[in-house]
C-alpha cells in the first residue's frame, strides 16, 4: 500500500509557507488505518519493549495501538498542566522559544525498555526531548518510530545513536 496517497497536503497552515502534512484521511480509511498500523508494528518486530510512549496529540492514534499488540503500557507524553499527578517534563527548543512535555513521574522505571512514538518527525526537538526524558527517568528507548519524516528539515540528526524508523518519508 502506497501510504502517501493517503496524506493530504494543506497549503499555508498553520501559517503562510507551511505545507501540512494532513493525516486524517488515513485515519478515515479502515483498510489504510489498519496497514498502517500494522506497518509501525513491523518496525518493532524482535524488540523487547515493555513501554509505549505517544506524543501528544497526533502520536495518541497509532501508539496505544502498538502498545496493545506489544502487550507494553501506554504513556501520554502531554503538554504542561494536562496531567493530573506529579510529572517529569523536559524543556525543548523550537523556532521561536521553547515549549516543554510532561509524562506521570512514576511512568517510566528503571529498566523499563520504551518505544516512542510520533506522528511526524520534523526538527526533531520533540522527539529528542522525549528520549531525554525517558533516560533522565531510567528508562532504555529502544526505538523512536514516526508516520511520517520531513527528512529535507533534517530531524532525524538529532536523534543519532537511537534506533528510528519512519512509514513515510517526504
Amino acid at each position: 500500500m502506497n501510504f502517501k496517497d493517503y496524506i493530504r497536503e494543506v497549503p499555508d497552515f498553520p501559517s503562510k509557507g507551511i505545507v501540512f502534512k494532513d493525516i486524517t484521511p488515513l485515519l478515515e480509511d479502515p483498510a489504510a488505518f489498519r496497514e498502517a498500523g500494522m506497518a509501525l508494528l513491523a518496525f518493532t518486530e524482535g524488540l523487547a519493549i515493555n513501554k509505549v510512549v505517544g506524543i501528544e496529540s497526533r502520536g495518541f492514534f497509532f501508539a496505544p495501538l502498538l502498545a496493545e499488540h506489544l502487550q507494553a503500557g501506554f504513556i501520554p507524553a502531554r503538554k504542561p498542566g494536562k496531567l493530573p499527578r506529579r510529572t517529569s517534563s523536559m524543556e525543548y527548543e523550537l523556532e521561536y522559544g521553547t515549549d516543554s512535555l510532561e509524562i506521570h513521574a512514576e511512568s517510566i522505571s528503571p529498566g523499563d525498555r520504551v518505544l516512542i512514538h510520533d506522528d511526524v518527525l520534523a526538527t526533531g526537538g520533540t522527539a529528542r526531548a522525549m528520549c531525554d526524558l525517558v533516560e533522565s527517568l531510567g528508562g532504555e528507548v529502544v526505538q523512536v518510530n514516526f508516520l511520517i519524516e520531513l527528512g529535507f528539515l533534517k530531524g532525524r540528526e538529532k536523534l543519532e545513536g537511537f534506533a528510528l524508523r519512519s512509514l513515510i518519508t517526504y
